[in-house]
């Protein structure tokens, strides 16, 4: 059965005092609730986790356990910190750092070695939804980035539309059924059904406690991928209630 998760990701935002934050969390019974703080606010964000059934995810890892990686963090350096979470394949990062898709294959690889969850994150740009690309480009993401293997419990799909992250814009409900629908075809036609179905599906971009609701009311999406609307309890306590009541 698939689970509903909400993830918050504070991309590089936060320090010791918005850890508060977490405490004023509510986590639901039926929701598994997600928070992905900057690297040197693992530990501490985890210790706090543990007290009110939060768990803890890093925004990156890198795809070797160590070495001369200047700067890098790894997948067990995370498991060790307290996390069971990595996102990977951003696309802030397929586009800020040049991350390809078997940069983020390798990486989801080393996060499932540590025993981690992989949030792995997809998404079209304005050019390519305008071109009417958007499906060639999600199908080409899916094959290139997630590894073999992928079952329930070691991967999340994360649909975020480059042109909605940040930016006020959203999809229309029909257009992110469209590809949420369609990754689970796509997964479907990899893993089998017994596995795909399981795999949670996350929207992404622009997600505001105002517009949850409607859109958790898509029948494969799963949870929410949320940015600025995760660093403040107030506001992203709507949006875990609105995903615990869909």
């Amino acid at each position: 059965m698939r689970r509903k998760l909400a993830a918050g990701n504070w991309k590089m935002n936060g320090s010791s005092a918005a850890l508060a934050e977490l405490s004023a969390l509510a986590a639901p019974a039926d929701c598994t609730v997600v928070i992905c703080p900057p690297a040197p606010l693992l530990f501490r964000a985890a210790e706090i986790g543990a007290e009110n059934s939060l768990h803890i995810g890093a925004q990156d890892c890198h795809h070797e356990n160590g070495g001369a990686f200047t700067g890098d963090v790894s997948a067990p350096m995370i498991a060790d910190a307290g996390a069971s979470y990595v996102i990977v394949g951003h696309s802030e990062r397929r586009e800020a750092c040049n991350e390809r898709n078997r940069d983020v294959r390798a990486k989801a690889k080393a996060t499932w070695a540590a025993g981690l969850t992989a949030i792995l994150c997809i998404g079209e740009s304005l050019e390519d939804r305008e071109a009417d690309n958007t499906l060639d480009i999600i199908a080409g993401q899916l094959s290139g980035s997630v590894p073999n293997g992928a079952t329930a419990d070691n991967l999340v799909v994360a649909y975020e539309p480059i042109w909605a992250i940040g930016t006020g814009k959203v999809p229309t409900l029909d257009q992110i059924k469209e590809v949420h629908d369609f990754i689970r075809a796509e997964l479907t036609e990899r893993f089998g059904a017994t596995v795909a179905n399981d795999i949670s599906l996350l929207y992404g971009g622009s997600v505001k406690p105002g517009n949850a609701a409607e859109i958790f009311q898509a029948e494969n999406v799963d949870g929410a991928l949320v940015g600025g609307a995760s660093l403040k309890a107030d506001d992203f306590n709507p949006i875990i209630a609105a995903l615990a009541a869909s």
